[in-house]
């Protein structure tokens, strides 16, 4: 669903304009010390026949607070010989999965988005490498959607690998992510910048001005959407209304929470009114880290909002007592917490490409055309933006899957 120019301009002349200051670098040369690994261990949950081996590597990284922490990763080699000056790695970036250790892809079977990209690379003669991100797999609170810790979760994680195994690696290495992963990308290739090994950045359907979609698009967007449900008689089970709202819900809850991981005492409650707030609180569960996964939390949000509009049929759906608005935009962490964590602020030297779905209503592609405006206007020499036509939020990467491999082999050819 395409929304109008005029909310467009509105966006674009209100919601991003904070986000258009060039903001000088800080040190972003991590020194990724020699005694980052910990160990290997095989993953066993699931496979992929283009794989030579996949493995779970434990690494240290700097958490929020400045301290080490473990961090989690999986490891695929190609069935490929080694290349003669070593392998290039591609780091991929999950989407959001939760703030929970249980939600980490680790400890999952195979994401079949990260299938399709990875059976690509693979066969194409690259190592792969997949972080959790901080918090997810291992002990702490994932700060979720923290642009720096993701950054930080894939150096230390690419620079670990090749550091273990120097005599089998190249030393370049890309990054390529969807959603969360998409955002996390962009992240890595701000910090990542000045790091001459570094050769570029796929980002699909990155996360963005999150603030914005959730007060001001993703009302009219939806409201437009139900519209054309009611109009088609659609049953309520299956409106995508309904879908998108419990996930843009959820995404709430795991900023909220997420935020904890740096600020233990931050209340995500108060951002809810009840019932959703009753809801919300499954994210933290009975110790901050064995709440509810992306899945089952949605799909408590979604029964809710169904039975919302059963028991009000002339109810719209955004008049659901979902986010308390009014302490959403007064709340001063949780403002500084987009302000800080919005990607797409920095001039990127090397090699971007955004590919996003017209038809995305968890990220509307206004948002993320904005973005890609700016990072152009900050002076970023190669950014590109592929929209592609009726595709869905995870649907757009699968989609160009062939342009993101033929991406990476042009500016980081395997051999």
């Amino acid at each position: 669903m395409k929304i109008n120019k005029l909310l467009a301009s509105l966006l674009l002349g209100v919601g991003l304009m904070t986000n258009t200051v060039m903001i000088s670098y800080a040190n972003t040369s991590f020194a990724v010390p020699k005694d980052s690994f910990v160990n290997v261990v095989d993953y066993t949950l699931d496979t992929l026949d283009e794989a030579k081996s996949i493995e779970i590597m434990t690494y240290k990284m700097p958490n929020v607070w400045g301290k080490d922490a473990d961090a989690t990763a999986l490891v695929l080699f190609p069935k490929s010989e080694k290349p003669k000056d070593g392998w290039r790695v591609v780091v991929w970036t999950h989407g959001t999965v939760g703030v929970s250790d249980s939600c980490a892809p680790s400890l999952s079977l195979l994401n079949q988005g990260f299938k399709v990209a990875a059976k690509s690379l693979l066969d194409a003669g690259y190592v792969v490498i997949a972080p959790d991100y901080e918090g997810l797999g291992v002990a702490g609170i994932h700060p979720y959607l923290n642009l720096e810790s993701e950054a930080k979760a894939v150096i230390y994680g690419v620079k670990t690998l090749q550091n273990q195994y120097a005599g089998d690696f190249n030393g370049a290495w890309m990054v390529a992510g969807q959603s969360q992963g998409g955002q996390a990308a962009l992240g890595t290739a701000e910090y990542a910048n000045e790091d001459p090994m570094f050769k570029g950045a796929v980002a699909g359907a990155p996360a963005s001005s999150l603030d914005k979609i959730i007060q001001e698009v993703a009302p009219v967007a939806l409201s437009r959407l139900e519209d054309q449900e009611k109009r088609a008689n659609t049953n309520l089970e299956d409106r995508n209304s309904i879908h998108s709202y419990a996930t843009l819900l959820s995404y709430g809850a795991f900023i909220g929470m997420g935020i904890r991981a740096e600020h233990p005492d931050f209340d995500y409650l108060d951002l809810f009114q009840e019932p959703a707030q009753i809801i919300a609180q499954n994210v933290a569960g009975t110790t901050g880290e064995n709440g509810l996964c992306l899945g089952p939390l949605r799909e408590l949000f979604k029964d809710d909002l169904i039975r919302y509009l059963t028991e009000n049929p002339n109810a719209k759906l955004m008049s659901y007592p979902g986010l308390d608005l009014d302490s959403f935009e007064s709340n001063d962490v949780l403002q500084k917490f987009f302000v800080d964590n919005q990607p797409g602020t920095k001039r990127l030297d090397k090699p971007v490409l955004v590919i996003q779905g017209e038809m995305d209503t968890n990220v509307p592609a206004i948002v993320t055309e904005a973005m890609v405006q700016n990072i152009q206007s900050l002076g970023s020499p190669d950014v590109r933006l592929i929209l592609v036509p009726e595709a869905g939020h995870r649907d757009a990467i699968v989609w160009k899957n062939s342009d993101l491999v033929e991406f990476i082999q042009k500016h980081m050819p395997a051999k």
